[in-house]
């Protein structure tokens, strides 16, 4: 793969993951009921019930950048079977 590419991805993507931390600490904080989250592709209203899904994502995009680390550093291959 390129690797400038990965790059690119994996800084976007700690990016999106420090939107979504940032969401969730004011959120959790209690003193805002609402939060504008800009993930860099949409901007969306969060409220304390959306806390949930905010952290399914947050973790979802923890796992995309151990991926794309992986991919980076060479530690990630694709195999098929040899049959």
């Amino acid at each position: 793969m390129d690797t400038s590419w990965l790059q690119e991805r994996i800084t976007a993507t700690k990016a999106l993951i420090e939107a979504y931390e940032t969401a969730l600490t004011t959120l959790s904080a209690g003193t805002q009921k609402s939060y504008m989250l800009d993930t860099g592709q949409t901007k969306t209203a969060v409220t304390k019930k959306d806390v949930g899904s905010i952290t399914k994502s947050l973790n979802s995009a923890y796992n995309l950048l151990a991926t794309l680390e992986a991919r980076l550093d060479g530690a990630a291959v694709q195999s098929r079977p040899a049959w």
